[in-house]
């Protein structure tokens, strides 16, 4: 008589555990053990218990193999389906990583109350099981309001990019609705209504929880009757482990989250990322995986619709527009905002750090409702220089930059919190600093003295801000962090804007325009948007709304430089040895003389580790991902085996790395 077995994936984060595992079935969980439920097991070669996912049941006759017993099936709750493992193990192949680190992201620890109340509604049965025929459709409407499909009717193809199923690239009108919600929101709202209304499910990743707010404030007013799911990381454990088991269920729902929603295992027939090029998209934790790579995998897979909105376009997106692979979609009427470039020339000779056409447009405007100055930085002054020599003030301890909280404060660094009350400079032996950079609460400050009886309004990352009202008001925000006026913003002047373009990252003009563009994206109709100081292509691109057209040239300089997203990017870290044996594993696969940069000892490193990047062709990827996942297991099996004393990874690995990583 067979025996019954289960393959079982271990959450551990050990790479060479990183594989399916044969446990036998006893006889008293036999019915309770089945795919996608969480269960405990024994690991050999640690003698202690591990959590672990089934993810296949087989049964065999050779009862002679010796195979240790699964211990428990923790609950009846099928929280891994078939198809997101299947994901999973897809983008983590790409990423050279885990498995139960992508699961990691999305399945929320268990709470038992939840789950328990869950199981109960459901009838005591997993969810995704699907076999009785009943439908479960939850009552939606079979057809969207006319609200929605005039949204979708002001992109000429939309619609078609959504009923068959296509990708696209959607360049979103840069303005706000009749309901004072941003064009975006509505389009990403109208499009999920639009997709629910057909029987499937959709997926809406956006950056932040403003964000959230926004696109939920919109799915409100576009599809009131819908089902939403939100998975924020925001949640409470209880909240977000009961939202992630309704994306269990086969009714369709609306998902709307931050970049882990991606993979909520529902049947979806959109997904859709809402400004691909915010940072916060990418994911930190390992393998890395940015939401955009995992969302065209899952498209890949699924066949669902695909959507990247954006009012500006990554060098990212155009190369799969350019490839044929996306659609461009535009209005079928262009709406462009109003734009005044204020030239460096009139800054530098006057020595102003608003010029006077910017001043005089933000008094007129602040008189009749809110005026939107965005800066680059938070906080008073983040930069000091020494008053004598202007060289930059320095932490004795670490090296990072000095700033000051309020005027007469005691300089603290910005790296290591440390206060600086003996500081003397390096360079002449000064020994008092000079305010040399305006954040926020400066200009804020300094704006009061200009502006008097107007209300001054911050808002940053410690003074988050959602809305404002249509009262006359001079809204001082970092960049991102805008909030919606009533209305629309009267004016809005972009100051520090050559500073941002000196930030040495690769991808640095297209993050000022991205930025500008979200800022403009939020002015009335006609209101002037000064941009203050800035000259040359991306100015230029800014001035005339043409985006897209940055990002070809963005992309076409690249190309023969060998720089991404022309090319895929690997970064090896760990020890020389271990570094420099993963990158003769890679010669066997014959990449480019110039493949190879370093590599280079880690500065301020303790262990005196070292950084090496993989420059590789996009054909190439899978089988530099199976190479270098190869050295990672052989690295880890040799450190265990007494190779190497170190309690640290001897070699980490992380394809595709984002600014400022790379």
């Amino acid at each position: 008589m067979a025996r019954p077995l289960a393959r079982v994936l271990l959450d551990s984060p050990v790479p060479q555990l990183d594989r399916l595992f044969d446990y036998a079935i006893p006889a008293e969980l036999v019915d309770e053990a089945v795919v996608g439920v969480r269960v405990r097991v024994p690991l050999r070669s640690a003698g202690r218990m591990i959590d672990a996912y089934i993810v296949e049941l087989d049964a065999e006759s050779d009862d002679a193999r010796v195979l240790a017993e699964l211990d428990a099936v923790v609950s009846p709750a099928r929280v891994l389906p078939e198809e997101l493992y299947a994901l999973a193990r897809r983008v983590a192949d790409r990423a050279a990583g885990s498995a139960s680190d992508i699961l990691r992201l999305i399945v929320p620890k268990r709470q038992v109350r939840v789950e328990k109340a869950w199981l109960a509604a459901q009838g005591e049965r997993p969810a995704s099981s699907g076999d009785d025929g009943e439908d479960r459709t939850g009552g939606l409407p079979d057809t969207p309001g006319p609200a929605t499909e005039d949204v979708l009717a002001l992109y000429a193809g939309l619609t078609d990019v959504l009923d068959d199923r296509e990708r696209a690239a959607v360049e979103a009108i840069p303005r706000l609705g009749p309901d004072g919600s941003p064009e975006w929101a509505r389009l990403l709202a109208s499009a999920a209504a639009h997709t629910l209304g057909s029987g499937s499910s959709a997926i809406l990743v956006v950056p932040d929880y403003r964000d959230l707010d926004l696109l939920i404030a919109a799915l409100d007013l576009l599809a009131p009757d819908a089902p939403i799911v939100r998975l924020d990381s925001r949640q409470a454990n209880p909240d977000r482990y009961r939202a992630y088991l309704r994306t269990l269920e086969d009714a369709p729902c609306i998902v709307v989250g931050n970049r882990s929603a991606v993979y909520a295992p529902v049947r979806a027939g959109l997904v859709a990322l809402w400004d691909d090029g915010d940072g916060l998209l990418a994911e930190p934790l390992a393998p890395g995986v940015h939401a955009r790579d995992a969302a065209l995998l899952r498209q890949e897979r699924e066949g669902s619709a695909l959507l990247f909105v954006g009012h500006t376009r990554t060098t990212d997106v155009e190369r799969l527009v350019e490839t044929g692979w996306f659609r461009a979609v535009t209005a079928a009427r262009r709406v462009l905002p109003r734009i005044v470039l204020d030239s460096p020339e009139d800054l530098d000779r006057r020595g102003q750090r608003l010029p006077s056409r910017a001043f005089l447009t933000a008094r007129e405007a602040a008189a009749t409702g809110p005026v939107l100055l965005q800066v680059a930085r938070p906080g008073f002054s983040p930069t000091l220089v020494c008053a004598a020599c202007r060289t930059p003030a320095r932490c004795r301890s670490c090296g990072g930059p000095l700033g000051a909280a309020h005027r007469g404060a005691v300089p603290v660094c910005a790296w290591c919190g440390r206060e600086a009350r003996s500081w003397s400079c390096g360079h002449c032996g000064g020994t008092t600093v000079r305010l040399a950079a305006s954040g926020s609460e400066r200009t804020a400050e300094e704006l009061g003295r200009a502006f008097p009886g107007i209300r001054v309004i911050v808002a940053d990352g410690a003074h988050p801000l959602s809305h404002v009202d249509a009262r006359p008001a001079l809204v001082v925000a970092t960049r991102g962090a805008e909030p919606v006026a009533e209305g629309g913003y009267r004016a809005i002047v972009l100051l520090d804007g050559s500073r941002m373009l000196q930030t040495p990252e690769l991808r640095i003009g297209e993050s000022c325009l991205r930025w500008w563009s979200n800022a403009a994206a939020l002015a009335a109709p006609g209101a002037p948007i000064h941009l203050v100081g800035v000259d040359g292509p991306v100015a230029r691109a800014f001035a005339t709304w043409s985006q897209p057209a940055y990002a070809r040239a963005e992309l076409a300089e690249r190309a023969p430089l060998r720089m991404p997203p022309a090319v895929r990017v690997a970064q090896l870290e760990g020890t020389a040895a271990g570094v420099r044996r993963a990158l003769d594993d890679l010669t066997a696969l014959r990449l480019p003389a110039d493949a190879v940069l370093g590599p280079v000892t880690i500065e301020n490193d303790p262990d005196g580790r070292e950084r090496a990047l993989v420059r590789f062709p996009y054909v190439e990827g899978t089988r530099v991902a199976e190479t270098l996942r190869a050295s990672v297991i052989a690295e880890a099996m040799g450190r265990r085996r007494g190779r190497g004393r170190s309690t640290r990874t001897t070699l980490s690995v992380r394809l595709d790395v984002t600014e400022p990583d790379l």
